[in-house]
């Protein structure tokens, strides 16, 4: 029998221009880009040069502090630029597709046969063991460390994120031995929320249902829910979408990274799903699909936990413009650079939503849809100790303590207070709560960087 967790807090915010569960056929430009500032924690040394001939499941770059971690291109073309920020930091490598695809051959395996260390060693060899990542430090992973449990979580609750489980029709067959062979490394967690129908055959997996409000789908509050991580030990997380890449390795033998992006937020024409591979332009996406005349925020990701897109491609940076390889939507929400207040706040603002029922929107019922901008509404000013963070935080954590002691630089209390659990991502609730306008999940961030440096 499936377990069930049952969450309190949390808080569910409806914006409007959920994406409609319709796939909409979208042709690339044919330039891609695999960026490193994809893979969270990891230092890239380059591989290949401007004008080389590469196929798709080829490796790009590798992990200089684990050489044996490769990325792979999506596509099979010519490098066409290896581009490069301040003090020489790598942001992309850019390919000009082949019309005609190419691709390594890794070979079918069996998953029924293979070992833990064998689906490791396959993984490193395509160049996909980097789309891993652990807990602690909400990074990506490296051979090296020994994964107590694998989480895999299916639920996504953030506002305008990709529904899984409409991309997952087709793909189940992938998803399925994606899933067994993590479960062949260590004791692998799928979580799924309590109105999903996603269903794991055999017993090499265990699914654990969660009911409640957003951030139920983060797999770090599923962590925390399931088998806690403690000083000295690491858990794995993946996203669903690449264990559907492990699939396809599996199964075709081949490095096939096309995912289905939502295209969503209240600023987009005709929100709609897409295919698109990791790394593809996403030009041809965004041209036609909003008014260009308005200003608006582009997000590569959902508006709590994504991040700002250039406008347009002739605008910097123009790395952001390729599609990260976790990004399960791009959303398109109004900047709010030129709204028009008249009175403040003193209106009843029924558009406007309100955590604290300060506006009377609350009476219209949770239904009602909220075209929200990108304006913080406020400057930073000192924490105040009011439970805001733990409203929205459903973990075993005290979230404005752990604040404190990220920003004092408190090492021995960060620990004390769980730093190991969490991941930027968990606090993103509490960012968009918090009346001290911090920004709670790059301190977080730092945070986790800082102390990864010390436990070196």
């Amino acid at each position: 029998m499936t377990r069930v967790i049952r969450l309190r807090r949390g808080l569910d915010i409806n914006l409007a221009g959920r994406a409609e569960k319709t796939i909409v056929a979208l042709k690339p430009d044919g330039t891609f880009a695999l960026r490193p500032d994809s893979f969270e924690g990891i230092k890239p040394k380059v591989l290949v040069k401007e004008g080389d001939k590469v196929k798709a499941g080829e490796a790009l770059f590798i992990n200089k502090a684990y050489p044996n971690v490769k990325f792979s291109s999506p596509v099979s073309g010519t490098v066409s630029l290896v581009e490069r920020g301040d003090r020489r930091k790598l942001l992309s490598v850019r390919i000009e597709a082949d019309k005609e695809q190419e691709f390594i051959d890794f070979g079918v395996k069996d998953i029924a046969t293979l070992s833990g260390e064998q689906v490791v060693e396959n993984l490193l060899e395509a160049g996909l063991f980097g789309y891993i990542n652990q807990l602690p430090y909400a990074i990506s992973t490296n051979p090296e460390t020994k994964p107590k449990a694998i989480f895999v979580s299916a639920l996504r609750d953030m506002p305008l994120a990709g529904d899984f489980e409409f991309e997952l029709q087709g793909q189940k067959k992938d998803f399925q031995t994606g899933l067994t062979a993590l479960s062949r490394i260590a004791k692998t967690y799928l979580g799924i929320g309590s109105e999903q129908n996603i269903t794991v055959a055999g017993n090499d997996v265990e699914v654990v249902k969660f009911s409640g409000k957003c951030p139920a789908g983060n797999v770090g509050v599923q962590v925390n829910h399931i088998d806690p991580v403690n000083k000295g030990e690491v858990v794995w997380t993946v996203d669903p979408t690449a264990v559907i890449f492990f699939g396809r390795l599996f199964n075709t033998g081949k490095v096939d990274l096309r995912r289905t992006v939502a295209l969503a937020g209240s600023e987009v024409t005709s929100p709609h799903y897409t295919e698109m591979l990791v790394g593809q332009n996403i030009d041809t996406l965004l041209n036609g699909a909003y008014d260009s005349t308005k200003s608006v925020r582009i997000i590569m990701g959902n508006p709590l936990t994504g991040k700002p897109v250039a406008q347009n491609s002739s605008e910097e940076p123009h790395h952001t413009r390729f599609l990260g390889a976790h990004t399960s939507e791009i959303t398109i929400i109004p900047e709010g650079d030129k709204a028009d207040e008249f009175a403040g706040w003193i209106m009843p603002r029924l558009g406007q939503f309100s955590v604290s029922r300060s506006y009377f929107s609350w009476l219209l019922g949770r239904k009602k849809e909220y075209k929200l901008d990108a304006r913080i509404k406020g400057g930073e000013r000192h924490i105040i100790m009011s439970g805001e963070y733990d409203s929205v935080l459903p973990m075993d954590i005290y979230g404005e303590y752990l604040i404190k002691a990220i920003i004092t630089g408190d090492i021995d209390k960060q620990e004390q207070l769980g730093i190991y659990e969490v991941s930027p991502e968990d606090f993103a609730l509490a960012e968009f709560v918090d009346s001290s306008k911090l920004e709670l999940q790059r301190i977080v961030r730092e945070g986790l960087d800082v102390l990864r440096k010390e436990n070196e």
